[in-house]
């Protein structure tokens, strides 16, 4: 009788242990499930993020280079000279229009990387920095075409806005 007791006690320990076995297995099995679910889940959003951001980076882009092009001399001085404006009357003009796109496009730094946003930037305050430069050099009764050649000659040399340019459409491309 106590050898029936031993191995009914072997027997139910047996199965104890595999059950407790198979319990371990069913639920690491189940947790990897859930885990590779979660995995797929988070996947499957970024991808919808990427559908809807990239469009919207590119538009970013577009506008980035488009404020460039604006505020470069020859888009600049065409679009803000008036007949019978002063030296300064043109420079408040070119500045202002500068400020106001600048102002206008702030919201695309959140689009494009930090090193495009610094050329842009860097472009918007070296042109606004040209037309000071130049303008303080000729009289405020001169000719304001005198304004617009200081500029067009000082812009030459200096080239962050095609710079920056050039670099935003080497990052457009990688997008």
């Amino acid at each position: 009788m106590y050898y029936l007791i031993v191995i009914a006690v072997a027997v139910l320990a047996t199965v104890a242990l595999t059950g407790y076995i198979y319990y371990l297995l069913t639920k690491r099995y189940f947790d990897n499930q859930q885990k590779l679910q979660m995995l797929q889940m988070r996947i499957d959003e970024h991808r919808e993020a990427v559908k809807l951001v990239t469009p919207i980076r590119l538009q970013a882009y577009e506008r980035m280079a488009l404020y460039l092009e604006r505020i470069s001399p020859d888009s600049l001085v065409l679009r803000c000279y008036q007949p019978g404006m002063d030296v300064k009357a043109l420079q408040v003009a070119m500045t202002k229009t500068i400020r106001d796109e600048w102002e206008h496009n702030l919201s695309q730094q959140v689009y494009v990387s930090s090193e495009a946003w610094k050329r842009i930037r860097d472009a918007k305050d070296e042109m606004t920095g040209v037309i000071n430069s130049a303008a303080i050099t000729i009289p405020t009764n001169a000719d304001p075409t005198r304004l617009a050649t200081a500029i067009f000659s000082t812009a030459q040399t200096q080239s962050s806005i095609s710079t920056a340019l050039e670099f935003l459409k080497k990052e457009m491309r990688e997008l």
